[in-house]
Order: structure tokens, then C-alpha cells, then sequence
């Protein structure tokens, strides 16, 4: 198995060699983070706030992308941002910044969440309409967040660290992430990425994790994903 593994990764430096690609902590799980705020976003606003059931389907899947966010926050905060406020000092206030009032704006979401959900038959539709604007603006200053991440951030860590030192920051932070966040990142990440972006990803991941892939992807991309990455075996 180790050798599998091994030989996995070795096939992934290859091709981010060839691509001229260096190791990236932020693009691949900011396309989940997309998706599943987008996803949420169209929820809340389509959401019929006389039905019970459905406010309540809805109400969870805020929360949950509440909860998922502020481990990704909290991930950020002890990896990455130590690593280039160490060679590069204030390189990290801008988005550390944004980290503490996304904190607060998650707090405001789950306020919303329990007015909605206390809300009376005369005021629900108010309160449905008050989360799902107050959902937006978190959407809109996510985007904008993850933009600089992406860009500003990963330029100064590409000129801070060797790719070898970028791999072990973020393996370190992934063996950090508890069982059930990782779960539902792979939720929304994995339908989010480039066939090529999910060979790659795949090749870090044990046999099992990569077979429930398939329970998110369509029949044409878990086709293109084992003829990338051969059979997967447990």
C-alpha cells in the first residue's frame, strides 16, 4: 500500500512539474467553498418559508455550511498565516482581519437562522427574506476574500517556501481537520474541480476516501477519474 501511495504522489509532482504548477492550499477547497455557498445562497432564496420541513432542510444546510467555514477559518488562522507572517512579517493582516469579521458575519447567519426559525406566521417571510440578504453580502465578501487568498497570498507563499515546505504546511493542516468537516468539504469539492484537478487530488488519498467519490460525482466524471488514476482498489 505504501508503495501505491508513493507512486500516487510521484505521479502528481510530475504533472504539476509539467504544468509548471506549484503546490496550492487554497484554490481546490475555495471551489467547494463556491459551490456550496452558491448552492445554499439559491436554497434560501427559492426557500417556501410555509413549509416547515423545508425551512428546517434549509435552516441545517446554513448552518452547516456555518460550521464548515469556521474550521476553514480556523485552519487558515494556525497554518497558513503563521507561515507567512514567518518569512514574510504582516504579510497576513489583511486576511486575518477578514478572518475575524467573517467570524462575526457567521454569527449574524445563525442569528437569522433562529429568528427565521422562531418566526410566527405573520413574520417568516420577512425573516426568510432578512437571512437570505444577509447570506448574499457573506457570499460576496467570501468571493472577494478568496480572490486575494489565491492571488496575493499563494504569490507571497510561491516566493517564501519551496514547494517541499508548502506540501508538509499543508499536510500538517489536513491531518488537523476533523473526520466529519473533511466529509463535507469532499461533499462540495470534489463535484467543483477539473478532471485534472481531481486526479491530482485523489493521488493524496486513501483507496477508501477515493471510492466515495463516486457518490458525488456524476457516471461520466468517476469514468474520467479511474481512467486517470487506474482502479482503486480497498
Amino acid at each position: 500500500m505504501k508503495q501505491a501511495v508513493v507512486r500516487l504522489d510521484e505521479r502528481r509532482e510530475r504533472a504539476q512539474a509539467a504544468a509548471g504548477q506549484r503546490v496550492d492550499m487554497y484554490t481546490l477547497v475555495h471551489k467547494g467553498i463556491r459551490a456550496f455557498l452558491g448552492a445554499t445562497l439559491e436554497a434560501v432564496g427559492r426557500l417556501d418559508s410555509n413549509d416547515r420541513e423545508e425551512v428546517e432542510r434549509t435552516l441545517a444546510e446554513v448552518r452547516a455550511l456555518g460550521e464548515f467555514l469556521r474550521a476553514h477559518l480556523h485552519h487558515e488562522n494556525q497554518f497558513v498565516h503563521p507561515a507567512l507572517e514567518a518569512r514574510r512579517p504582516g504579510s497576513a493582516r489583511r486576511t486575518a482581519g477578514d478572518h475575524v469579521e467573517h467570524e462575526r458575519a457567521i454569527e449574524r447567519l445563525e442569528s437569522a437562522c433562529l429568528v427565521l426559525e422562531r418566526a410566527d406566521d405573520t413574520a417568516h417571510a420577512a425573516a426568510a427574506l432578512a437571512l437570505y440578504r444577509e447570506l448574499a453580502l457573506f457570499a460576496a465578501a467570501n468571493l472577494e476574500h478568496m480572490h486575494v487568498e489565491e492571488t496575493e497570498n499563494n504569490a507571497l507563499l510561491w516566493t517564501a517556501y519551496t514547494d517541499e515546505e508548502l506540501q508538509r504546511i499543508h499536510e500538517a493542516m489536513l491531518a488537523a481537520i476533523r473526520p466529519e468537516i473533511f466529509s463535507l468539504g469532499l461533499r462540495w469539492m470534489v463535484p467543483a474541480m477539473t478532471p485534472a484537478e481531481r486526479a491530482g487530488f485523489a493521488a493524496h488519498l486513501p483507496a477508501h476516501v477515493v471510492q466515495g467519490m463516486q457518490r458525488v460525482l456524476s457516471a461520466r466524471d468517476w469514468a474520467k477519474l479511474t481512467a486517470a488514476i487506474g482502479p482503486i482498489s480497498q
